[in-house]
Formats: C-alpha cells, sequence, structure tokens
C-alpha cells in the first residue's frame, strides 16, 4: 500500500507550495528569531542535521530541536520556519532511517519520518489552541500566526504520507493531518480527505490503524454509517461513536452489544497504562479507555434505563471506587435520572443493579471518593444502608 505521488488534497492547495529547503535555511534570518533559550542561530545545524547520514545525529538533532522550539508544545519565531522545513524534508530518504527516540522515557523505535510527522501535528495542534473560542494560548500572537500562516503547505506534505507503506508513518500522518485540519481554512479539505482514508479502511488489515481511522472520520462529521456491518467488531463499535450516527438506532444497538462483554472490548486493542504509557499510543479522539467512551454513548443515546440494564449489570464486574467517574457513577444518573426520594419505591431495574453494586466489594472502598456521586443523586454513600433499603424495597 504506497501512495506514490498521488495527494489527497490536490486541487485545493494552490498557493501552498512548499519551498526549496536549502532555500529556506539560507534565506532566513534566524538570527532575529527566538526559541525557548534566547536566539535561534543554532536551529539550522539542528535542522540540517535531521538528515545526517547517522541516525544518531539526526536523534540527537531532533531532541535538542523539540526542547527549544516548541518547548512544552509553546510556539516561538522560530517555530514557523523550522516546522515548515520539516515540512520539507519529510520526503527525503534519510527521514526512514529508524532510531530510539533522543529521550529516555521513550523506548520506542521508529522511522525519523514518524517523528517528524508526529512533532507536526504537536506545532499543529499548539497553533489551533483558542482558535475557535478566542482563548488564550501563551504563545507571543506573532508566533502563532506565523504557525498558522504555514499549515497549508504543511498540510499537503503531511498528507501525502497517508497511506505509506510503513505502519508508523502512516498513524503519525493521520495524527497530524487531524491536528492540521482543526483549522477553519483547511475544513474544506476534510472530505477529500476522508476519501482517501476510505482506501485505508479498505485495504488495511490491522484493527488499531482501521479503529484509528473510523474515529477520525467520524469526529470530522463524515458518514460512518457503512461501517457499522464491518466484519470487525472493533471497527463497527468505532463507527457507531461517530457524532453522525447519534440518533441512529443501529448504531446504539452496536454498542449496546459490544458493552455486554467488556472484557472482549478491552482486549480489542491495546491501550497505554499508567505502568508502560509507551506500549501503544492513545486512540485518536478519545480520552481514556475505549469501553468507557462506549458507555458514555450508551448512557446518551438511552432515554431509559431498562434499555441499559443488561449493560450495566455487566459492566459492574469491572467497576471500583477508582473508576465511579467513568463507570458505575454515570450509570447511577441514568438509573435515578430524577435522584431519589427517601421512601420511594425502587424500579425493578434500579434494584437490579444497586443490588449488583452492594455485592461488589471494591467499590465501597474509600467512600469518600463515591460520596458526590451518591449525594447527588439522594442516596446513601454507604453500603450497609443501600442493602436496607434494598430489604425494604425488595
Amino acid at each position: 500500500m504506497t501512495l506514490q505521488d498521488e495527494n489527497p488534497i490536490d486541487g485545493q492547495a494552490a498557493g501552498d507550495c512548499l519551498p526549496d529547503p536549502r532555500s529556506l535555511i539560507e534565506d532566513t534570518d534566524w538570527s532575529s528569531l527566538e526559541h525557548a533559550y534566547g536566539p535561534a542561530q543554532d536551529t539550522p545545524l539542528r535542522l540540517i542535521q535531521l538528515l545526517a547520514e547517522e541516525p544518531e545525529v539526526q536523534a540527537e538533532a531532533l531532541g535538542p530541536l523539540d526542547m527549544s522550539v516548541l518547548h512544552q508544545d509553546s510556539l516561538y519565531s522560530a517555530t514557523a520556519p523550522a516546522a515548515l522545513f520539516i515540512a520539507t524534508i519529510l520526503d527525503d530518504h534519510r527521514t526512514l532511517a529508524r532510531h530510539e527516540s533522543y529521550f529516555p522515557w521513550d523506548d520506542r523505535s521508529r522511522p525519523l519520518r514518524a517523528a517528524l510527522l508526529e512533532w507536526l501535528g504537536r506545532v499543529a495542534d499548539s497553533a489551533a489552541y483558542g482558535e475557535r473560542t478566542g482563548a488564550e494560548d501563551g504563545n507571543d500572537p506573532g508566533a502563532t500566526h506565523a504557525v498558522r500562516a504555514v499549515r497549508g503547505p504543511i498540510c499537503n506534505a503531511v498528507t501525502a504520507h497517508l497511506l505509506a507503506p510503513d505502519p508508523a508513518v502512516r498513524e503519525t500522518a493521520l495524527g497530524a493531518a487531524t491536528a492540521l485540519l482543526q483549522a477553519p481554512d483547511l475544513a474544506g479539505r476534510i472530505v477529500t480527505t476522508t476519501e482517501f482514508l476510505r482506501r485505508l479502511l479498505a485495504e488495511s488489515t490491522d484493527r488499531r490503524e482501521r479503529a484509528a481511522t473510523v474515529l477520525t472520520i467520524g469526529a470530522w462529521g463524515e458518514d460512518t454509517s457503512e461501517l457499522l456491518t464491518d466484519p470487525d467488531p472493533a471497527v463497527r463499535a468505532c463507527a457507531a461513536l461517530a457524532p453522525g450516527c447519534i440518533g441512529n438506532t443501529q448504531a446504539t444497538q452496536v454498542i449496546l452489544n459490544a458493552l455486554l462483554e467488556p472484557a472482549t472490548v478491552d482486549s480489542w486493542l491495546p491501550e497505554p497504562t499508567a505502568a508502560d504509557p509507551w506500549i501503544v499510543d492513545p486512540l485518536p479522539q478519545i480520552e481514556g479507555r475505549l469501553r468507557h467512551a462506549l458507555l458514555s454513548a450508551a448512557i446518551e443515546r438511552t432515554d431509559d434505563f431498562e434499555e441499559l440494564l443488561a449493560v450495566a449489570v455487566a459492566c459492574v464486574p469491572f467497576c471500583s471506587n477508582l473508576t465511579i467517574g467513568n463507570d458505575w457513577g454515570p450509570l447511577l444518573a441514568a438509573a435515578f435520572p430524577s435522584g431519589y426520594s427517601p421512601g420511594a419505591e425502587l424500579t425493578p431495574a434500579q434494584h437490579r443493579f444497586l443490588r449488583a453494586l452492594a455485592d461488589r466489594d471494591v467499590c465501597w472502598r474509600y467512600t469518600h471518593l463515591i460520596a458526590s456521586w451518591f449525594q447527588g443523586i439522594g442516596l446513601p454513600a454507604n453500603r450497609d444502608a443501600i442493602k436496607a433499603l434494598l430489604e425494604q424495597t425488595r
């Protein structure tokens, strides 16, 4: 699967041609620009070293470059020309050299091209911060504006790698393209980029890649309904999460069916853990676990707790006092949408769910962690009190 000379945004990129990298280095007055540590006259050397023949030199160049022109994801006057230069060299064969990260906490080994694409995505994400809301990003306004001004040609360079032969390159290209297409002035490229990604969905056999792709397409507001019948249950579930599938009864059923087997959902895709945060990159468009994202969607898209009961009971064996914000807390709120009044009769569905929770020991450790959820509903945040309530309303 190779892209060769194809570009998903051809015809929409007039005026977005990339400059010659040598001219960019020579014609930029780097001494007048700044990064996190002062004048940026050392930046051209770091950029040129990215094309060194020795992978170790390349890695050692990207690390300090990252810490200076994108320090803690902040933008500086040197960031825009540095990002533009990196975009111009993405096609250089020397960026295919594989090496480990400069940073000791990141032991991934991947092509430099993947690392550069990830870096460009971080630049784009920083530039997009507050763009639609007007929130302050903490950067010098000139630095932010300069990066935003070159997102078009950078986007051209990035999207040209969405179907690259190396899966690590494809993954980081997708992440960078997603960050770039947050820009209001690039929104017109979403449709044609989606068409391009549909080809990836059809050709790829990698579950994680296909799931990440459909999550991205869905987040862009594009139609994912045709994937609700995909042979892969993980892809079906990710397609169902798309905002465009809200109100689609088939999509809701896909989510409910998946959640009946929470352990199976957790087995679909490896996820980062606190012990090993670099095991894989997180899924795009999702904060936390896929299972919790599916549960949140199920709660949002159902009107009657009876519809959720089987899912709620299936989730209880995976609940604890530490997960209440992601699973059984929202389920409690869904079970008691109008709260609970002392002395009121429990519905059979409420009774069954509370009984399952009362039997789950780890949900009741350190009750101060769960108290606010119960108080908001009007229930006692005490296991014995809940058991007594269950006996009274048997």
